[in-house]
């Protein structure tokens, strides 16, 4: 209960991949112009695409696991199943809200945009790696809203994982790109599977706001009752 899940993060990757072509594909496609280095390269990229939704995960995860307050986990846990069905909602196309995240991130795009514009045209697999760690800060809705699903997990390493999956859903979309396998392309890019997964991702966060819920029920149900029994022993004291 306390660990949103590492399929729904790897599903919620694999669902992004049209989202993420549109952001990114462009870059992952230059990748694979270049010669016999290519490939070092466009694998070089991915790593450190991947390495770096893992760190902000975990750096994420460490800053709520840090905050020790009354009913700060509970509302973790709510939260969670939020964003789950928010992505769904956003995966399937029928609430566009987390959109919101990637106007709020397009300023602290901008520098990092500058600084990584260094390593283009990339040439060497350190500057695709270079590349990839700074692509993870991109304003995307989808990057942004996972980190913030996977802080929910209030454990660094655990949100480390949960983004360690996410970024390996993504994977098929940008290597199918990367390495212009078009068939790959249009299958994950289909509107059935990203619905299905959709709908996964939303009946997943509901059930996870049920338990929350039943949970915190039986929470307050044994804290009354352990306060009857104090009362009753005060009562026979006297």
């Amino acid at each position: 209960m306390t660990d949103p899940g590492y399929a729904s993060a790897f599903a919620l990757g694999l669902a992004g991949a049209g989202h993420c072509l549109g952001m990114c594909g462009g870059i992952a496609a230059a990748l694979n112009m270049g010669g016999q280095q290519s490939t070092a390269v466009t694998l070089a990229y991915h790593s450190g695409r991947i390495c770096s939704y893992t760190l902000l995960g975990g750096l994420l995860g460490l800053a709520a696991g840090s905050i020790d307050l009354a009913g700060w986990t509970i509302s973790l846990r709510y939260l969670a199943g939020l964003l789950l069905i928010g992505m769904g909602l956003y995966i399937a196309d029928w609430w566009r809200g987390m959109a919101l995240l990637e106007r709020a991130g397009a300023r602290l795009w901008q520098p990092v945009q500058r600084f990584s514009s260094r390593w283009l045209p990339v040439r060497h697999w350190p500057q695709g790696f270079a590349l990839g760690l700074c692509w993870g800060l991109m304003p995307c809705g989808l990057i942004y809203s996972s980190l913030a699903w996977a802080a929910t997990a209030g454990d660094a390493s655990r949100a480390a994982a949960l983004m360690f999956a996410f970024g390996l859903g993504t994977l098929p979309a940008m290597l199918a790109t990367s390495l212009g396998a078009g068939q790959l392309q249009a299958f994950l890019r289909r509107r059935g599977l990203k619905l299905l997964i959709a709908i996964l991702l939303i009946v997943s966060g509901v059930w996870t706001l049920y338990l929350t819920a039943a949970h915190s029920g039986h929470g307050s149900a044994g804290e009354h009752s352990g306060h009857q029994q104090m009362d009753h022993s005060d009562m026979h004291s006297m």
